[in-house]
């Protein structure tokens, strides 16, 4: 049986990153996107013409019809998935907590928070072999942040991807039994666009001294670290939240 990964947010950055290595690694993947498809098209071409097998799929994760759909697509394109990557995800101007709209906490909660726990009911009921599937595994994308809080830049980032570490520790004991392994990455300062959609396009220079390693950290770095925790090398990790952040 072949392996079929969703990577949501694969457009760019790590989501990316994630899909060109799995696709290299075996996996056929879907690239999903909410905007920008000729960046998911140009991730399909890389992988295609690395010889793997690639689709993208437009799908914004913070509603459910879409999400129903975008799921609906990779059964029909790609046949039952095996492994979701939970990548998509929003920062926003830097702000205090005092200073943010409601508009603004909704938007981040709905993507980073809602977006994956519907991605991960789907991608449940497709390979928990209480549904007739053959297992799989799911790996979440959190943030150093969870743990540093990012006070004064976006509190409400940080405690979304908090809300990310607890229900990848509930989900993972939840599917233990039913053949799905649960995961996380907590990456540090890494060189994505990110940083430049929140405001603070220069953020891994500026912060770079916080990091014991005294570097930034790519979105390959993270990716690797993706794709282990998906294989089956990893085969008795689930749970983890593996830091990537150089020791910030």
């Amino acid at each position: 049986m072949e392996e079929v990964l969703l990577v949501t947010g694969g457009s760019r950055g790590i989501g990316a990153a994630t899909a060109v290595l799995a696709a290299r690694k075996g996996w056929k993947v879907a690239v999903n996107y909410t905007r920008n498809e000729a960046a998911a098209e140009e991730v399909v071409r890389a992988i295609r013409a690395g010889g793997g097998t690639a689709v993208a799929i437009h799908g914004d994760v913070a509603d459910e019809q879409q999400v129903l759909a975008l799921f609906a697509q990779v059964d029909a394109q790609l046949g039952r998935l095996t492994a979701l990557v939970n990548n998509a995800g929003v920062v926003d101007r830097a702000q205090r907590v005092d200073e943010m709209s409601l508009q603004r906490l909704k938007r981040m909660f709905d993507i980073n928070v809602i977006g994956s726990f519907l991605c991960a009911r789907e991608a449940v009921r497709r390979m928990s072999t209480r549904h007739g599937g053959r297992g799989g595994a799911i790996v979440n994308v959190s943030s150093a942040a969870s743990r540093l809080g990012a006070p004064g830049q976006y509190v409400d980032y940080a405690a979304s991807k908090g809300a990310i570490d607890s229900f990848t520790i509930g989900l993972a004991k939840e599917v233990a039994a039913e053949g799905i392994r649960v995961n996380a990455v907590r990456p540090g300062l890494i060189e994505t666009e990110i940083h430049a959609s929140g405001g603070l396009p220069n953020r891994v220079r500026d912060l770079v001294h916080q990091v014991p390693m005294q570097r930034g950290g790519s979105a390959e770095e993270v990716a690797q670290a993706i794709v282990w925790l998906l294989s089956p090398e990893a085969s008795y990790t689930t749970m983890s939240l593996v830091e990537v952040s150089g020791a910030r």
